[in-house]
């Protein structure tokens, strides 16, 4: 348990569990001259007036007992010089010795995307008697929930994968973040792959990563992934798998790389109880004969990697001196959930300097939003001005990684307790969401001290290109239009500071009923106005010169420059770029008010559809993972609404009205004109601005974006 410390409103406090009772409880009275440096803890003193804790030290001075708080304990719960804490794993699952490790790298030229040819077939495969089952992790459904982890695992000895012929791969994903659960020879040179679902779940079959040995060069293989659930994929846009090769990365120093080649996403036979399978196949090539390599769904970044960014921080003299890594709680498994406090050191309580929450990792197969927090924390702990501008203005709290035990096992969604942390924000049960119970309960008591100026929550998404945001708006937009456009400042902002990568047209600011549970939602309902759900392509982009091409893992850390690029001009004293954002937002309003039809039915029906697609959806509805199902229910329920048909004098009103507006609001010289209004006007009385000012001598103009409004109005 972890929470602020009253004594350092910047640091937050380690309370765990296992605290052992201070053995130096009782000191002995000392001579007045030494009375200065004598402690003493409360749990030794008789005084009812002292709570019985070992957390509170009584310090003598100028004559009478003064009560304060121990010191934080260290970072992993261990001295500084002590060993980086071990996964723990659920007591049933089988982990081999072999630590795997990868190389950062990026490539030469930004990786295109597949371009299907027409001539892609489509693998079946009946099941049959006669398989040949070359690897099989029977470890998963030993037991129906969580019931207790252990370091490294399962302690009997492993079954090794079947090796019986010369050229038959060998599969391996009994590692961290792994995830392989069945693979069948199905020809000499063809695989079919089955991906384990979430641990004490039947679903979510996303992610996957494993190793693969014994492989021989030139010869084209074909994997086929039969168990995936959901009708729509980036594979269908043009996504390709990862692969890394151990013999690249020593030789020529390349890391993981898009590859494959027929590659096809598609609906298979192997559907039961009424739910539908979708297969992945692709062929590929092994660049080297026996050779270790790995296949993945996304950039892996897993809780070691994290342990070790962090473990690198706390020994830093620099960093350390003004980011504090605290545990805020442990999991089911007895992992820690870190939160660092990254800001200038304050001299004095200084309430005024607002707070800045980012988040990650909620869903562990979403890798990709721990490399924008890498991005992110690398800016923000460097040495630059607008870093050093950044410290001094805000407190930022992140947690980068709220779901380590998911991580660990290789879920893609959940935790060990089968449920998916962002529907449980609103939850009382501690004890099976610490994670989300606990981040919570410290930003509400951040919020009692200093005001959250903005929280941002990173995922990634499996079936849209970019990245763009989802946020929170009123449920009365005449009332408060003001602030209804003012939350979408931010994210307008963000499409400027990177206009290739991120899409303000796929945001989308509403709350929805299934989504009242997620932080996004949640932290929104607690005060915070500008609360986010960040959301990053597991593809890439359609955008300027990153258009057709996949995301690497700079892109990715971009974005976290980014995201503080735009939190520094949202900020900025100068008001020009915050009143120019709210112009052309009150231009998309207004082409958006004349385009919007009376009959709502149909509209909101598209709306819902399209909003289907966030990865943020209710995953724990019977319907999460049937995405026909649920938009059949959902147009069931429009078409049972009653409509107003128009008289056909009606309906040539409002398409000329339509006509009208469009012609107005395209014109060029019409353009140009609200531009210049935009740019000459600084001084908007009607919305108020924020109150967080910052230092304007560093900032430097918005870049270009490469798209004009319309464009985005498109």
């Amino acid at each position: 348990m972890s929470e602020d410390s009253e004594e350092e409103d910047y640091s937050d406090r380690s309370i765990s569990d296992d605290d052992e009772l201070d053995e130096d409880s009782f000191m002995k009275f000392v001579s007045d001259d030494i009375h200065p440096c004598t402690l003493l803890a409360a749990d030794s003193v008789g005084d009812p007036f002292f709570p019985r804790t070992t957390q509170i030290l009584l310090e003598y001075q100028l004559g009478r007992w003064v009560p304060r708080l121990r010191g934080p304990r260290d970072l992993y719960g261990v001295s500084s010089s002590g060993p980086l804490s071990p996964t723990r794993w659920p007591y049933h699952c089988e982990v081999i010795d072999e630590k795997v490790q990868h190389i950062e790298w990026t490539p030469f030229v930004p990786e295109p995307v597949y371009v299907p040819t027409g001539m892609e077939i489509e693998p079946v495969y009946p099941n049959s008697k006669e398989e040949t089952v070359v690897y099989l992790a029977e470890d998963a459904y030993k037991e129906p929930c969580f019931v207790y982890s252990r370091v490294g695992g399962n302690r009997t000895s492993l079954k090794q994968p079947v090796d019986n012929c010369d050229n038959t791969l060998v599969f391996e994903a009994r590692f961290e973040s792994g995830n392989l659960q069945k693979v069948v020879k199905v020809a000499d040179h063809e695989y079919e792959l089955t991906v384990r679902p979430d641990l004490f779940t039947n679903k979510h079959t996303q992610w996957y990563y494993f190793q693969v040995t014994n492989t021989q060069a030139e010869i084209v293989y074909r994997f086929t992934i039969v168990n995936f659930t959901k009708p729509a994929s980036l594979y269908n846009r043009g996504m390709k798998p990862l692969f890394y090769s151990e013999k690249e990365a020593k030789t020529h120093n390349i890391g993981w790389q898009r590859i494959g080649d027929q590659i096809k996403y598609y609906k298979n036979n192997l559907g039961q109880d009424g739910r539908h399978f979708f297969s992945l196949t692709w062929t590929f090539q092994f660049p080297h004969s026996q050779d270790t390599c790995y296949f993945a769904h996304c950039y892996p970044y897993t809780y070691s990697n994290l342990q070790e960014y962090l473990s690198g921080i706390n020994s830093d003299p620099v960093r350390s001196k003004f980011c504090k890594i605290r545990v805020l709680c442990h999991t089911l498994a007895r992992n820690m959930v870190y939160v660092l406090t990254i800001t200038t050191p304050l001299k004095t309580s200084d309430s005024k300097r607002k707070a800045v929450i980012l988040t990650a990792r909620v869903h562990p197969g979403e890798t990709n939003s721990s490399w924008i927090m890498k991005g992110f924390l690398d800016y923000i702990l460097g040495d630059s001005s607008d870093a050093r501008l950044l410290r001094d203005t805000f407190i930022f709290k992140v947690v980068p990684m709220l779901n380590p035990d998911g991580v660990i096992v290789g879920n893609y969604r959940c935790s060990l307790a089968g449920r998916d942390l962002n529907r449980n924000y609103t939850s009382l049960l501690k004890e099976s969401f610490p994670s989300v119970w606990y981040t919570r309960n410290m930003i509400n008591r951040l919020m009692e001290k200093r005001e959250v100026i903005l929280y941002c929550d990173l995922h990634g998404h499996s079936r849209k290109q970019n990245i763009f945001m989802y946020g929170c708006d009123g449920s009365s937009r005449s009332k408060t239009k003001g602030l209804y456009l003012q939350q979408r400042i931010f994210p307008l902002m963000l499409s400027k500071n990177c206009p290739n990568i991120f899409s303000f047209s796929a945001c989308k600011f509403n709350v929805q009923k299934s989504k009242e549970g997620t932080g996004r939602v949640v932290m929104w309902k607690m005060g915070i106005r500008n609360s986010f759900t960040l959301e990053a392509t597991f593809c890439g982009s359609t955008l300027g010169n990153k258009r057709g091409t996949h995301f690497g893992t700079k892109d990715l850390e971009s974005m976290g420059y980014h995201f503080c690029d735009s939190l520094l001009d949202y900020c900025d004293p100068d008001r020009s770029k915050y009143y120019q954002c709210l112009k052309e937002l009150e231009e998309m309003e207004k082409h958006m008010s004349s385009e919007r039809v009376s009959d709502n039915t149909d509209a909101s029906l598209v709306e819902i559809s399209l909003d289907v697609e966030s990865s943020s959806r209710g995953s724990d509805s019977s319907e999460s993972n049937d995405t026909q199902t649920y938009l059949l229910k959902v147009t069931s329920q429009a078409r049972n609404k009653k409509k107003y048909l128009k008289t056909k004098r009606e309906r040539n009103a409002i398409l000329a009205n339509c006509q009208n507006n469009t012609q107005e609001v395209y014109g060029k010289e019409h353009l140009l004109q609200r531009h210049e209004e935009s740019n000459s006007d600084g001084n908007d009385p009607r919305i108020d601005a924020p109150d967080v000012y910052v230092a304007h001598c560093f900032r430097r103009p918005l870049p270009s974006q490469g798209v004009d409004l319309f464009q985005l109005l498109a």
